[in-house]
């Protein structure tokens, strides 16, 4: 994993509720997600669908698990970086 500015797995810095973030900061944790979508879907474990449908309900409780598999990724890199 790269430290550039696209690779800084650090806490967003806080923002009023009301400011909308920039256009760059929106592209950095873009940038940032995308780094840690392979790790994420490995962490996540989830199967492929093999041309089968989900349900709603499916759809939803693999989101979730994608979320804290995301959370985690995160928190592994950060770590793994020393904590920065």
């Amino acid at each position: 994993m790269s430290t550039d500015s696209a690779g800084d797995f650090s806490q967003p810095s806080p923002t009023p509720a009301a400011a909308e973030p920039s256009a760059a900061e929106l592209q950095k944790r873009y940038a940032q997600f995308l780094e840690l979508l392979p790790l994420t879907l490995a962490l996540a474990g989830l199967p492929t669908s093999e041309g089968r449908l989900y349900s709603e309900d499916q759809i939803e409780g693999r989101a979730m698990t994608i979320r804290t598999a995301y959370r985690v990724a995160r928190g592994a890199v950060r770590d793994a970086l020393g904590g920065s």
